[in-house]
This record gives C-alpha cells, structure tokens and sequence, in this order.
C-alpha cells in the first residue's frame, strides 16, 4: 500500500508550513481513516499542526518545539501572517487553513462518510455544549468520546487511562485542543500510544464553537487583525503572546526574505 501523499512544507523560520487546504486536509485525513481500517495499522498516529505566528515564533526560539511541528504530517498554515509569509516565498495563492474551519471541514465529511471523533481538552461544559452543538448541526456525526483533562499535569495512572478510553472508543480522529505548545508536545508524545489515528491540534476551536469565546468577524481575520480582537477579549492571558512574542515576526520574516536568515526546507 502506497503511503498518501503530502503536499510539500515551506520553510518560515525554520518552521515547515504545509502548502494545503481545506478540502486536501480533508481528502489527506479520509484516505487515513481508510488505511487504518483496511490495515488495522500500527504505525505512530498521524500528527497535524495548525500553526500560527505564535507557533511559529515559539519554534524559532526553542528548537525542541520546531522539531515537534516539523515531525508533523501536516502543519497548516493558521493566520494571515503566516499566508502573506508563504506568499511571499513562492507559494502562491496559498490561502489560510484556520483551525476552527478546518474542524468543521472534516465535521461536514464526517457526517457523510462516517469518520469517527474524540474531543480531548477543554472544561466539561464547554465538551458538552460543544457536542450537542455539533450533533445539531451534523446529525450523522459520531463522537465517540470526550475528556477534559485537569488543568495540571496528568499522573502516569491518569494518562494511561486516557489512552485506553480514547483507543477503547474506536475513534478514528481525535481533536486536541489545549492551545499551543501545549497540544503539540501531547501528540507527540502520544503518537507512539495511539497508533493509526489522526491526531489534529485545533486550540481555541472548541472554546468557539461551544459558543464560551467569540471568534473575530471575517474581515479582521481576513485581515489579519484576529489577534487584536483577541486581545480585547482576553487581555490578560494573551498580552504577552501578541504583544511581546508575536511582534518579532515581521523582522524576523523580512531578514529571511532578504537573505539575511536562511533555514532548512522545515522537513524533519
């Protein structure tokens, strides 16, 4: 059986971002789920990244993160910033493949082909209000399970149950969403434990679409103006992210079109 073919990476800071979209993320994740039913593989979870400028960035400065996204199967490109960038080196007409879409992306084919979810993250209310939500929209979607897991770190007996529950529920994907870097760390370190599954890091997707956080009208997404109505939002957990960590991309990204920085092909 031939291995499904991935769209190449570009290098933004070292850190690969996959020159994809929607319905291509949608066919990629599809033709797993059938691999993985067909061969009943054992092979690593699949691993995709939605990355931002603040993945990005955090990548830059702390190499052990940029090799986790790298080792990624797909890292797709999530804020305006990141498809000027991409543009900017050659991949034209890139466009953005925004966490909280791509969900319901891979929602939508669900409900129709019968791919199977689990939600792992976030509070219990917001899972619950999460699902019905879901359900309502999609009624041929099947969620086999969710967890919220403590605000804390898990115990070795804590983590093993997880597993178990989320390998017990027959799901084909699982839904991360503990922000970033946090969710990228945890499905690395569980690609090993959860083999054959698709393993999607979303972040605040959850927190959306339960309806617990507003998302930022289109035209300032479309504008790259998210980040500030974020900020108005929840200033106090976001300041230092937009204010002191993402502002060091523009440089940065200049210095790399210039020549001054150069990087790898962001490819593990």
């Amino acid at each position: 059986m031939s291995p499904v073919a991935l769209p190449r990476k570009q290098s933004i800071l070292g850190v690969g971002i996959s020159a994809t979209h929607y319905g291509q993320v949608a066919d990629i994740c599809s033709e797993w789920v059938n691999e993985r039913r067909r061969a009943s593989l054992q092979i690593p979870a699949r691993m995709v990244t939605v990355t931002s400028v603040h993945g990005i960035i955090t990548g830059y400065f702390e190499p052990a993160f940029r090799d986790i996204v790298n080792s990624a199967d797909l890292a797709t490109p999530d804020g305006m910033p990141v498809v000027w960038a991409m543009r900017s080196f050659g991949v034209l007409g890139q466009t953005r493949v925004y966490g909280p879409d791509l969900m319901m992306a891979l929602c939508e084919r669900a409900a129709v082909e019968g791919q199977r979810f689990f939600f792992y993250g976030a509070r219990q209310e917001t899972l619950d209000t999460l699902s019905k939500r879901l359900l309502e929209k999609f009624p041929g979607l099947q969620i086999r399970g969710m967890i919220s897991p403590p605000f804390r770190a898990l115990t070795t007996e804590e983590d093993e149950q997880f597993v178990r529950q989320i390998i017990d529920s027959g799901a084909d994907v699982v839904f991360v969403g503990l922000s970033t870097p946090k969710q990228e760390r945890w499905m690395m370190e569980h690609r090993s434990r959860l083999p054959g599954l698709a393993l999607f890091g979303v972040g605040a997707a959850f927190d959306f679409h339960a309806g617990r956080v507003e998302q930022a009208p289109r035209w300032m997404q479309r504008s790259g103006l998210e980040w500030f109505f974020r900020l108005t939002r929840e200033p106090s957990r976001l300041w230092k992210r937009y204010l002191l960590i993402t502002t060091v991309f523009p440089p940065l990204w200049a210095m790399q079109k210039l020549r001054i920085l150069r990087f790898q092909s962001g490819e593990n």
